[in-house]
């Protein structure tokens, strides 16, 4: 039976001043309870609601300056957070913040209904008010005791802002009772942005979220303070301790729940579609430059502005460093095993990277201008490699090659590679000796030939990163050499490049890295050179492919065969490295969140031409409305045969209507001769012309079987005046689009979901953006 608003003693039994934990609420206030008063009683629960954010409201006005005060604001703080993610997953209620209370409780209603506030508005405005409340959530700057309760109004919170860093000097001295009032207010924020797991994904992405729409504006007088606080709590926390090994071992850490609930809160705030808001120049197209010559008014959202606009080099070196230290932890954990804390949020870490490259145009200069970027690039090759054969990281192993694809549009991503790599990261994989260049391709053959097959989408990213650095490859290692024409005798059998549209999309990505380092790197790339002559028998089966109907179908028969993907034999795998593991699969019932399928290559990218003078320009688009491979790109985007789900698993069918249309495809003479007459094999074949017979008369001369003879010829000859003229280099640019900005909303918000499991808030609630699923 509905209880009055006015009974204040009824309601203040929720929030009376027992100290509670958030665990103890989630405890004591189960689902079923929840969901039966809201479909029996609503006005109870509408008058709890309004009343716990009532006295949030009035905590914020006063300061909280009394410890039984602090208990009320958080045990409504935990009250909150246990119950909006049951306002949200039922439309009927959705609404229900954004609409005002008339007349209660509003002391003889004498104000106006008129300018009442939503109420989700007056609770996110006592929250950003409440986390920066001395002796509450910030240290107090007054010594006396006689605060004036109106001092909380008057304050300037950019003055208290939590950490150093960008744009603030001072490190306020720890607190841990302030870190953990502040992680439950930052984890009652997060649950309010989580309306957005109870909407359907959509491809519309003026689909804004109400929540941050308002928090992230000007309405919210501490968007900047609050922001850095975020950014600079993250980028200078230090879980080894101080650089002490095995310190957290003595001392429990209280900043690490504040780090990660603050790097959740601030990946969520730049949920932000940038493809539909670039800025369009005179002519129509967009640029990347516009925001540099005249910053146009920024986006709406303030959290995103001042992304965009950090540009001093030392806050630059500050996000970075701490980026790079934090991504680095659990390399660290594998040479000095539990010397350092391990920390688990390295995937929203990969989503603020992400998000600052994407928003901020001048830190990925940054990044690039040094060989700091090698930071990064390390630890995302060691997430992938080790995540490859687990189900459950799909999401993790997507980001990294993003992120790697987006790096790889600038020409300077593949100059630093060049760098000797000596860090012996203990990694599955072959030893070798090498450039960072050589580790990066290492690990891309571990993934094709021994990652999962849901990982097949990523094919055409992976080898496009490697096209896209090629040219600027000074040296490459016998190891890395022998997987790059392993992947192409793997791509190039008749049965791969026949049973599926597009295969043969890889086979020109390997031949135009093999071009690129021919022709713009030949010196110092004997042993690819090398490595090409020895395989020459697979460009040349390539230059011979048969197309007529009866070698298709014989070239499909041999499928039925061998249902291995690629062969892991011949790859002469040497010893993996020493104190590695293999890459295990996920454990049987880990949860995992479905991802929304990623686009294809073509929309992932736009092709831009590297002039003489090392500039870029955008191709139009009529040029490469037929893609060099010559079939038409809506070949592959219709079907989008390689969307995540759809290549390898019959179970998802149910998903995916448009896998069926795929499956009706079968190969003709004339789809097979359209592409293979388009084989960039030119220059290799002219390079096998000049160079075979010159090393077998070296053999022959000199009765050798040794390589290293062959490989000092190699190292000595020249090409120069026998190559044909070096085709222009072509890279291909990631350019943002809706259709990744709404992978990275389910990705992200999947990643959210599994990580909050102490209070478990969503868990077993209707959501509606991903499935939740088993391996």
């Amino acid at each position: 039976q509905p209880v009055e608003a006015t009974d204040d003693a009824f309601w203040d039994q929720f929030w009376a001043d027992t100290a509670t934990s958030v665990q103890d609420v989630f405890a004591l206030v189960p689902a079923a309870e929840i969901r039966a008063v809201r479909e029996e009683s609503p006005s109870n629960l509408a008058t709890l609601c309004y009343k716990a954010v009532e006295k949030l409201v009035q905590g914020a006005e006063s300061g909280c300056h009394t410890e039984k005060e602090r208990q009320i604001v958080l045990n409504c703080c935990r009250l909150l957070t246990r119950i909006l993610p049951y306002i949200f997953e039922d439309p009927d209620w959705r609404g229900f913040f954004w609409s005002t209370v008339p007349g209660a409780g509003r002391g003889g209603g004498d104000e106006d209904d008129e300018n009442a506030r939503p109420l989700a508005e007056s609770l996110l405005l006592a929250v950003t008010d409440l986390l920066f409340c001395p002796d509450f959530t910030v240290q107090s700057h007054r010594r006396s005791t006689v605060d004036t309760a109106e001092d909380i109004h008057s304050i300037d919170s950019c003055e208290y802002i939590w950490e150093a860093g960008v744009g603030f000097a001072h490190s306020p001295q720890p607190n841990y009772i302030h870190d953990l009032n502040r992680t439950e207010l930052l984890k009652l924020l997060l649950t309010c942005f989580s309306e957005a797991m109870y909407l359907p994904p959509s491809s519309d992405s003026s689909n804004t979220n109400p929540w941050v729409q308002f928090f992230c504006s000007t309405e919210n007088r501490h968007a900047l303070p609050l922001f850095t606080s975020l950014l600079n709590v993250v980028c200078a926390y230090d879980p080894v301790g101080y650089g002490i090994p095995y310190n957290h071992l003595l001392f429990s850490d209280y900043r690490e729940p504040l780090v990660e609930e603050a790097a959740q809160v601030l990946i969520v705030t730049l949920d932000y579609d940038s493809s539909t808001s670039s800025s369009p120049t005179v002519d129509g197209t967009t640029t990347g430059t516009a925001m540099d010559d005249v910053d146009p008014p920024g986006p709406d959202n303030l959290f995103v502005n001042y992304l965009s606009r950090i540009h001093r080099e030392e806050d630059f070196q500050f996000i970075l460093k701490g980026v790079a230290r934090l991504l680095s932890n659990p390399l660290v954990q594998t040479y000095l095993p539990n010397s350092a804390k391990k920390i688990q949020f390295h995937q929203e870490l990969l989503v603020l990277f992400w998000k600052l490259c994407d928003f901020n145009k001048k830190f990925l200069f940054f990044v690039l201008k040094s060989s700091d970027v090698l930071d990064i690039l390390v630890p995302i090759l060691y997430f992938l490699n080790d995540a490859r054969a687990d189900q459950s990281r799909v999401g993790l192993m997507h980001i990294g090659v993003f992120i790697l694809l987006l790096l790889s549009g600038e020409r300077n991503f593949g100059v630093r590679l060049n760098k000797p790599y000596s860090v012996r990261v203990p990694m599955d994989i072959p030893v070798f000796t090498g450039t960072h260049a050589d580790l990066l391709i290492i690990v891309f053959h571990k993934i094709i030939t021994s990652g999962h097959q849901r990982l097949q989408p990523l094919f055409d990213c992976l080898l496009t990163i490697v096209v896209n650095v090629s040219p600027y490859l000074k040296s490459l290692s016998m190891v890395a050499a022998n997987k790059l024409l392993h992947l192409l005798e793997a791509f190039s059998t008749t049965w791969f490049l026949f049973s599926a549209v597009q295969n043969h999309h890889l086979v020109f990505f390997l031949l135009e890295v093999f071009n690129n380092i021919i022709q713009y790197q030949f010196d110092g790339n004997s042993n690819l050179v090398y490595a090409v002559i020895r395989k020459r028998n697979v460009f040349h089966q390539l230059a011979n492919l048969p197309t007529d109907s009866q070698a298709i179908q014989k070239g499909l028969q041999r499928k039925k065969k061998s249902p291995e993907p690629i062969s892991r034999t011949n790859s002469q795998d040497g010893v993996s490295m020493e104190g590695s593991r293999p890459a295990a699969p996920a454990e049987p019932g880990t949860l995992k969140t479905s991802l929304v399928a990623t686009p294809g290559i073509d929309k992932l990218t736009e092709k831009s031409q590297v002039s003489e003078d090392g500039t870029m320009r955008s191709l139009e688009p009529e040029a490469s409305q037929l893609s060099p491979e010559g079939n038409p790109p809506a070949a592959l985007s219709d079907g989008e045969p390689w969307s995540e789900e759809a290549s390898h698993s019959r179970r998802d069918r149910r998903r995916l209507s448009s896998a069926s249309s795929v499956g009706q495809w079968t190969p003709t003479p004339d789809w097979v001769m359209s592409w293979k007459s388009k084989l960039p094999l030119q220059t290799i074949m002219r390079l096998l012309q000049v160079l075979v017979p010159q090393v077998e008369k070296i053999c022959i001369d000199k009765g050798l079987t040794d390589e290293s003879e062959i490989l000092k010829f190699l190292q000595h000859g020249t090409l120069v005046g026998l190559l044909p003229v070096p085709h222009p280099i072509l890279i291909r640019k990631y350019q943002a689009n809706s259709g990744t900005a709404m992978w990275f909303r389910t990705y992200m918000w999947g990643v959210i979901y599994l990580r909050n499991v102490d209070p478990p808030i969503w868990y077993d609630t209707d959501v509606k953006l991903f499935e939740i699923q088993r391996v």
